[in-house]
């Protein structure tokens, strides 16, 4: 039962992760995402850096942050909102794989270890 239950949840993630995947697939998905939306909605660096309370150089930092991947999850919402926006973001296999196929190649893994199988061509190693 249990079993069931976790299986119907990793589906229903995976299905809602679907464009995540997408993206996934992609090199840098999201590298500069705070300038780039806040370069299309013609947004001033003034108005945002007046909204978070920061001076307008902040603002430059924040987006250099990100570019690094050391911006916060909580610095990042907060420029978000003040643009107008939220940050959504997602967890996904690497390549685009759905943690279906994740699951099932642990599963081979633990299975292989466990009898001590060396795969030979099987995508089990």
């Amino acid at each position: 039962m249990r079993e069931r239950v976790r299986d119907f949840a990793r589906k229903k993630l995976d299905l809602e992760m679907r464009s995540y995947r997408q993206a996934g697939r992609e090199k840098n998905p999201t590298n500069g995402l705070l300038r780039a939306v806040r370069q299309v909605l013609h947004i001033p660096v003034a108005e945002i850096a007046e909204k978070m309370g920061v001076n307008p150089s902040g603002i430059f930092e924040l987006e250099a942050r990100e570019l690094k991947n050391t911006i916060s999850l909580r610095s990042m919402s907060r420029m978000a909102q003040a643009m107008g926006c939220k940050v959504v973001y997602g967890i996904v296999p690497e390549g685009g794989k759905k943690l279906e196929d994740l699951a099932e190649e642990r599963l081979w893994a633990e299975v292989a270890a466990a009898t001590g199988i060396r795969g030979q061509g099987s995508g089990i190693s």
